[in-house]
């Protein structure tokens, strides 16, 4: 594989709008630095991205993809990390600023952006389920968020991949890169066992059964972690993992040591620059990829089942009600309504909610209502994410998102769902599934393998 390369030396670009169902964003210059564009015509996207993540140039990084476009996000421009007692910013290779944060945690990652000295900028980073309690003071976990705005970034769409560095031997060094001819070499993969920890979840499903029966929630996502017995080879992960799966979005992310990829089933919140927002709740879910036949049946009997067409009915009116709370009177609409979504080894049912803020509301105000998501939290929330607090360890970034912002406005987060996670402690996955008065431990703990089966098989060890 051979590209082109076309070079432009002038102000970069970092910030270029991250909004993408709803519109785009556009960036102006953050100070001198350097632009490439590279030629790459029909390649696949993928090995560009793993050959960028595993070069070694970048420490830290994160991948995120969205329909059309593919972004890598490299090294550390300016950086915010939210942990329970303080938020920690950084910009442009400066000191270190920390201080307390007693309000909302969303209003200390507001706050911390409008610090932000750059005239433009995108960020790049993940948000923990925990995340979703903090406003409460019940976080439980220590980091609650990190994103970072990095110093170099590759966008690739429409056959052409833009390099933007603040630093232009950089942009060179990455330009190369992506003209070398070949793929970068993928590991193996060793699958992992889903069916391990069978007799713990089936418990804990009975539990949350025996409380809605008592009237304390209508729905709650039960999870397991599901431990990985190896080192892991991360980006070769992804690379697997990503060719055999079909995601509303897919993530690969390095930040401060913890590493996570995985290839998201739905949207979590996009906003616009011009406020429009759209979630996207999927809920109702059947093993996918068995064959035409029994892939057929298993569509059938998602689409007629009492159970499931309830468990998405009523996420769907949650996210209606939640985007009533921050959009004008009259925009919130369903749109696609209980239409089946194929991704990976399971295909659920589906339906996209959007509106447009009210005067005054901004992204964060859209995350505030939508996040945790109703899919993988419950139905009430706020009892939901109580009963998830009892029943589990805390989650991380499982169950919460991977986030693009830009200094526009606007937002894109895809829930974190059919993911693993790597930190110096070892590897693991983590699946869920929704609990409501018909749920039985034996059929929940079938849909976690099922949903599991989109990562496990493409879980490749670390040479």
């Amino acid at each position: 594989m051979s590209f082109g390369v076309r070079t432009e030396i002038g102000a970069n670009r970092i910030g270029s709008g991250t909004g993408e169902e709803t519109g785009d964003g556009a960036g102006t210059g953050t100070g001198a630095g350097a632009a490439r564009t590279v030629a790459v015509g029909e390649a696949d996207p993928l090995p560009l991205m793993a050959r960028l993540a595993g070069s070694g140039l970048f420490g830290d990084h994160v991948v995120y993809e969205r329909p059309g476009r593919w972004t890598f996000a490299g090294g550390v421009l300016g950086e915010v990390v939210l942990e329970d007692g303080a938020v920690r910013t950084r910009w442009d290779g400066g000191e270190t600023t920390e201080r307390p944060w007693p309000g909302p945690a969303s209003a200390a990652l507001d706050e911390a952006f409008r610090s932000c000295p750059f005239p433009a900028w995108n960020a790049y980073g993940w948000i923990a389920f925990e995340y979703a309690s903090a406003a409460a003071g019940q976080a439980r976990g220590t980091r609650l968020a990190h994103l970072v705005v990095p110093r170099t970034e590759v966008r690739v769409e429409a056959g052409v991949a833009h390099v933007t560095s603040v630093d232009a031997g950089e942009a060179e060094r990455v330009a190369a890169l992506l003209a070398e001819p070949g793929e970068p070499p993928v590991g193996t993969p060793s699958p992992v066992d889903v069916r391990a920890g069978g007799d713990r979840y089936r418990s804990r499903v009975a539990e949350a059964v025996a409380e809605i029966g008592a009237g304390r929630y209508q729905k709650v996502i039960v999870s397991r972690r599901l431990p990985v017995p190896f080192p892991v080879d991360v980006v070769s992960t992804y690379v697997r993992g990503r060719a055999a799966n079909t995601p509303a979005r897919s993530f690969l992310l390095r930040l401060g040591g913890f590493q996570a990829t995985g290839f998201s089933p739905e949207v979590l919140a996009s906003v616009d620059a011009a406020g429009t927002v759209m979630t996207q709740p999927l809920a109702g879910t059947r093993a996918f990829g068995l064959g035409a036949d029994r892939d057929a049946a298993t569509r059938r009997e998602l689409e007629s089942d009492p159970k499931e067409i309830f468990e998405h009915a009523v996420s769907v009116r949650t996210s209606q009600e939640e985007l009533y709370r921050v959009c004008e009177p009259g925009t919130v609409q369903v749109t696609g309504f209980m239409s089946v979504k194929e991704r990976g080894s399971v295909q659920h049912l589906g339906s996209s909610v959007s509106g447009v803020l009210a005067a005054g509301r901004t992204r964060w105000d859209a995350l505030d209502a939508l996040f945790p998501g109703v899919t993988a939290s419950g139905i009430p929330k706020a009892e939901a994410v109580e009963a998830i607090a009892r029943l589990e360890e805390p989650r991380g970034l499982y169950a919460g998102a991977v986030v693009a912002l830009a200094h526009d406005g606007a937002m894109d987060a895809a829930l974190v769902l059919r993911a693993l996670y790597s930190d110096a402690n070892g590897a693991w996955l983590r699946a869920g599934a929704g609990i409501v008065t018909g749920s039985t431990p034996d059929r929940e703990y079938e849909e976690t393998c099922e949903k599991l089966s989109s990562i496990a098989p493409y879980v490749v060890p670390l040479d």
